[in-house]
């Protein structure tokens, strides 16, 4: 009988000593939250500043010249009038392809620049890893007790981490 409870204690203590310690780190928010992601995202306005006015300007132009031959058209001569519809389609044409270019350079900074957030977060992360000794951090869960969400850790490390 003692044989029995020496070996169900040292099972016990064995399967405690094994138990992993296990994390889990909200990505959404460091890319929200992150002084990092701010930053990035401050980087990008200004970056993409110039280009989003040229493109507001041409779409005010494209809709004065739209209202011009609107309100207009009739009283032109039949030349004249084609014309402006020709230069009305001109512009029309080169606004949607400036505006689509926009849009794909202004996606693939972003997500450069998103790119860098989440490597120094994974380099953060990993640190904290080694520090703490978890054997598991996850980035994405469908459900994380807020007991080993470590996300306001992470974000505070990276804060510190940028200065």
């Amino acid at each position: 009988m003692a044989l029995a409870m020496t070996l169900g204690v040292g099972a016990a203590n064995a399967a405690q000593a094994q138990e992993a310690r296990i994390a889990a780190v909200n990505s959404d928010r460091i890319l929200r939250e992150s002084t990092l992601a701010k930053a990035a995202q401050t980087k990008l306005e200004a970056e993409f500043a110039k280009r989003d006015k040229d493109l507001q300007d041409m779409a005010q132009r494209l809709k004065s010249m739209s209202d011009s031959l609107d309100k207009n058209g009739a009283s032109l001569a039949p030349a004249d009038r084609a014309q402006k519809q020709r230069d009305l389609s001109q512009l029309d044409t080169d606004f949607q392809r400036k505006q689509r270019e926009f849009r794909e350079d202004l996606n693939q900074r972003r997500n450069e620049e998103l790119a860098s957030v989440l490597d120094r977060a994974n380099k953060v992360i990993k640190q904290i890893a080694e520090q703490q000794h978890y054997d598991l951090i996850v980035q994405e869960a469908v459900y994380v007790s807020p007991r080993i969400d470590i996300t306001d850790q992470v974000l505070k490390a990276l804060a510190s981490s940028s200065n």
